[in-house]
């Protein structure tokens, strides 16, 4: 028989990995570290599990439908890489260069900046090609044939 409770997916957003209170969002603010990129600011303090926050304020773009797009393409990234991150409290700004930015860009941004705080690991190479994955191997100088 199944279960009645609900599973949460490996790539869910439950509300356990959110950032919602002001101490919480003045603690990273405060005591956090922070990388920034022209479209986005990304400040981050250890913690015991992965949570996000964001702020995109009305600076950013004064539509709310603009603000909401940003806020659910930062969303979906981190719930997309929430099982690779390291544990911290995340709190992302959006900069005005985020509204012209689209989904892809502002998730890439995201991307970027997580590696750039070490909270993310680096791509590991996987191709067959040896230039992909390793040094190729030294060719004989013109002095090593030449016998003399």
């Amino acid at each position: 028989m199944t279960s009645a409770a609900p599973r949460a997916r490996p790539s869910s957003f439950p509300k356990t990995a959110r950032l919602r209170q002001r101490a919480d969002f003045a603690r990273v603010f405060e005591t956090g570290r922070r990388v920034a990129a022209p479209a986005l600011a990304l400040h981050w303090l250890a913690s015991e599990q992965p949570r996000l926050g964001i702020a995109v304020s009305r600076k950013v773009d004064p539509n709310a439908v603009g603000r909401n797009r940003i806020k659910r393409a930062l969303r979906e990234a981190f719930r997309n890489l929430r099982p690779q991150l390291a544990p911290a409290d995340f709190v992302l700004v959006a900069r005005t260069p985020a509204t012209t930015l689209d989904n892809a860009a502002l998730r890439s941004v995201f991307s970027q900046l997580l590696l750039r705080a070490g909270a993310l690991p680096a791509a590991v190479p996987t191709g067959t090609m040896r230039a992909a994955c390793e040094p190729a191997p030294p060719t004989p100088s013109k002095s090593d044939t030449h016998s003399g």
